[in-house]
């Protein structure tokens, strides 16, 4: 549907005296979703504008993240769609593996069940049970905010069709030797029993202990320090630099491995550096990855000394221990022994924690699945350097590059029972077979599936083109991929955004999955603070659309969106956002009751005052601006450009302007009304995309169309008028510097006061009963007399304030604030003067005092020249 083919009705001037977002927000968006306004349609004719959303976890519920981020994109998407673009927003849902399987397994236990007393099949019904049940409640909140999907084409990664694309890709992957079966060392949690991905894992400053141990006998031992000294029992080596002067003659014989009956080789690795610590490393590789990699190049054995739940497995005094109960039990008989040099506590260091448990990341060697990421990496590196993606801003890029070019291979299985199974089937005499969907497992006596299934990032990465229908070639993917843009925190581009690029490029024969990357930052609280639970910082923003509407919520959000920068958020600044949209309300409301209308064309440019020229010059000019703001991911500026075109310059200044115009009535009246109009009606377009409630209620009352959801974007016809500007900004000069002196005088913002206004031969002399209205300004009457006169702009505006304010007693105000700033100043450069002081004293306590001194100065200087202005008494 576009404008032309609106329904329309008769306008109307009626609207309630306050705006009730709660009464406005849900049918509205009852009705958008109702008539289909947001559903794409691959036939359409229409240029495509494509955003898939960053999926959300099933588990999860509205975040104060995923308003910020769905703000962005809605209202790019809402801004395309009046451009006249075929715009898709795909929505959908992450299955989150370990998540959801842990919400699933806490319900069973609270039955007094685990999920092997279900069995696998069992378990997974009941966890697809719960998704129709519980899950995704996310769906509706977003539905609060605004959010203009294509709900008809709402996807789950676990969905018959994406679960399809998962397989196709992985056996592709697997037949071009991009996928394999290793041993290797991976991020392990004890308590979800599963590898997880690096972005599952979160660092965290934990008090420790450092304990220095000595290795060998006499001249042949050395020291090593470690946190982890449950972790010696697997040792395998100790290394050394292979130029450290000190270790040279130890390199290449045995030393004996303390608590044990081994002795173990000083190898010399390039990756020890010298002038850490001792100098020397143990070196285990079956529990730390560097060591592994050491293990590697030198052929030692791995030895695993823990299960999967991080119990000690070696025979001895300490099987059966928990790691950290091993790790005070073996510090012990090492002491006990003499073998320890040296220990601290506490030792603060960075501890990884499993980011659904919080418990501490094991490091373990483990088979699982991989993908050699080598070829698929450079790919995604050379789509942005040879300019087929770009990625905003552009100074990510470098992050982006020290990524991709640095990948390891990627770790794909994951030990849980809810997520795509690994299609690999293992037969009785060794084989291995890799199934496609269009084709039948093998059967028979000793055949089985691998029983891991895939990290959630790999069905997540296809996500640009398997919610359109992939390995399908379907309308949908011939007409919305690539997609145009990603709108996502840069906390993922390496996690999930390189996953796009590589499975993109290699499952779309190189065609990048997005033309722009566009990312945006963290939202924190109002003293940048990271929001967590614990800082009890943690903003649920259903709590403030409740309050405030979701456009207060949405605007405060997209004034705070600066590319790639850390957005602050406060409940005052909500407020604020809050009060905008009452403006708006209230504005309109008041134009609407004053003769405002889209009826009939434009007056002609000579039927306009200086006042209407200068508001329509502002209003394409600030089309222009927000266009080029949109087109460069400008949010904060575009939406600080909006506020104050709509606050300042059309409620503030226009309106107030033509009062006296609407007020006296006749043709002049109705011009003016025309224009005002045209400017809500364009003012209202340009902000909907970011306030899309209090501007759809509006402009379907202010023009009788069906809604701006499918109206045009305004587009700046290049009326400029540079005299009109300048006249205007003359007279706000003129009331601005009146308004402030009434204000110096101590005068009430109603009081009235005679004055005489010296206009003559200038372009204000036209707008003489505007000035006299908004300053409230009485003509001079007889015995007029001036006390004070204000040249500005080229008038002279002279006032008479003896009859105004009581002068003896202002004087007496006025005197005694003069002689506490007085004071304060003699005080402030006492201090600056006292050497001894400025010795001690800290650069922030001086800079204070400085400050107050400036202050002090300001205000006498401000104070004696309001006491110059006023009447002799």
């Amino acid at each position: 549907m576009t404008e032309n083919t609106q329904q329309q009705t008769a306008p109307t001037t009626e609207l309630p005296t306050t705006y009730a977002p709660a009464e406005v927000e849900g049918p509205l968006y009852e009705r958008w979703v109702e008539r289909g306004y947001f559903e794409a349609d691959a036939k359409s004719e229409k240029p495509p504008y494509t955003i898939v959303i960053p999926p959300p976890n099933v588990t999860g519920s509205l975040h104060l993240g995923h308003a910020f981020e769905h703000t962005l994109i809605d209202a790019l998407t809402r801004r395309k769609r009046m451009q006249g673009f075929e715009t898709l927003w795909q929505p959908g849902m992450d299955h989150a593996g370990i998540a959801t399987q842990n919400v699933v397994e806490r319900e069973l236990a609270k039955e007094g069940k685990s999920r092997h007393d279900l069995g696998r099949e069992a378990f997974v019904e009941r966890v697809w049970q719960w998704k129709a049940e519980s899950g995704g409640q996310i769906s509706g909140q977003m539905k609060r905010l605004g959010d203009g999907v294509a709900w008809s084409r709402e996807r789950f990664t676990m969905d018959e069709g994406l679960s399809q694309a998962v397989q196709t890709i992985f056996k592709k992957l697997y037949d071009d030797e991009l996928i394999y079966r290793a041993e290797r060392i991976i991020n392990w949690c004890p308590r979800c029993l599963t590898a997880i991905s690096d972005i599952e894992v979160e660092y965290q400053d934990d008090e420790g202990e450092l304990v220095s141990i000595r290795y060998g006998e006499g001249d042949d031992s050395l020291v090593v320090a470690t946190t982890r000294a449950e972790t010696m029992l697997g040792d395998t080596a100790v290394a050394v630099h292979p130029d450290d002067e000190r270790y040279k003659h130890l390199v290449g014989k045995q030393i004996k491995l303390p608590l044990t009956d081994r002795t173990i080789p000083v190898v010399a690795d390039t990756h020890v550096d010298p002038e850490f610590g001792t100098g020397a490393v143990k070196v285990t590789p079956a529990h730390d990855p560097n060591d592994f990699e050491i293990g590697q190049r030198h052929n030692l054995p791995n030895l695993a000394v823990m299960d999967e739940r991080a119990v000690i497995t070696v025979h001895g005094p300490f099987q059966g221990l928990d790691r950290l109960e091993a790790r005070s039990a073996i510090v012990a008989a090492l002491r006990a022994e003499g073998r320890i040099v040296a220990e601290k506590r506490p030792y603060v260091h960075s501890v990884g924690h499993c980011s659904r448990c919080k418990t501490t990341i094991e490091p373990r060697l483990s088979m699982q699945w991989w993908v050699k990421v080598g070829p698929l990496a450079k790919a995604a590196g050379d789509a942005v350097r040879d300019g087929k993606v770009k990625i905003h801003p552009q100074e990510m890029e470098k992050r982006y590059f020290d990524w991709v070019d640095n990948l390891h291979d990627w770790c794909i299985s994951r030990q849980l029972w809810w997520g795509h199974r690994i299609p690999v089937w293992y037969g009785p005499n060794g084989e291995v077979v890799c199934v496609g969907p269009d084709e039948q497992p093998p059967t028979g006596e000793g055949w089985h599936q691998d029983t891991d299934v895939l990290d959630t990032w790999f069905s997540s990465g296809l996500w640009p083109f398997s919610t359109l229908g992939w390995p399908e070639r379907t309308e949908s993917l011939e007409k919305f991929y690539p997609n145009s843009v990603l709108v996502t925190g840069y906390d993922i581009l390496f996690f999930w955004v390189a996953r796009m690029m590589m499975f993109g490029l290699y499952a779309m024969d190189g065609t990048p999955p997005f033309h722009t990357i566009a990312l945006h930052g963290m939202v924190r609280d109002q003293n940048g603070k990271k929001m967590s639970k614990s800082f009890g910082n943690v903003v649920n923003p259903l709590d403030w659309m409740d309050q405030y509407g979701s456009d207060a919520v949405r605007f405060t959000l997209a004034n705070g969106a600066n590319p790639g920068v850390d957005v602050p958020i406060g409940e005052d600044w909500v407020k604020a956002s809050r009060n905008f949209a009452n403006k708006i309300w209230n504005a309109t409301r008041f134009a609407l009751m004053n003769g405002a209308t889209i009826e009939g064309e434009l007056p002609p440019v000579e039927q306009l005052s200086a006042t209407d020229r200068w508001i329509l010059s502002r209003l394409n000019k600030t089309v222009a601006q927000v266009d080029a703001y949109y087109e460069d991911y400008q949010f904060a500026k575009l939406s600080d450009a909006l506020y104050h075109f709509a606050w300042d310059e059309v409620f503030d200044w226009y309106v107030e302007l033509s009062k006296t115009t609407f007020f006296a009535g006749g043709e002049q009246a109705k011009v003016s009304g025309r224009v005002l109009g045209e400017v809500l009606d364009v003012m209202l377009r340009l902000l909907h995309p970011i306030v899309p409630f209090v501007t759809e209620a509006l402009w379907t009352t202010l023009t009788g169309r069906e809604s701006l959801v499918v109206a045009e974007w305004p587009k700046d016809s290049g009326f400029r008028d540079d005299a009109a500007e300048a006249e205007i900004e003359n007279l706000q000069q003129v009331v601005t510097e009146v308004r402030r002196f009434r204000a110096d005088q101590g005068l009430q913002p109603g009081q009235k006061v005679p004055a005489r206004l010296e206009l003559d031969g200038t372009p204000l002399a036209a707008h003489e009963a505007a000035i006299r209205q908004l300053l409230r300004l009485q003509p001079e009457g007889e015995g007029f007399s001036a006390t004070a006169s204000l040249p500005v702009a080229g008038a002279t505006v002279a006032l008479d304030l003896s009859g105004t304010i009581d002068v003896a007693a202002e004087r007496k105000r006025l005197a005694k604030d003069l002689a506490a700033a007085e004071k304060e100043k003699a005080q402030a450069e006492a201090k600056l003067g006292n050497e001894a002081f400025l010795a001690k004293a800290p650069d922030n306590v001086v800079d204070k005092i400085k400050g107050r001194l400036a202050k002090a100065d300001e205000d006498i200087a401000r104070i004696q020249t309001q006491l110059a202005n006023l009447p002799q008494a």
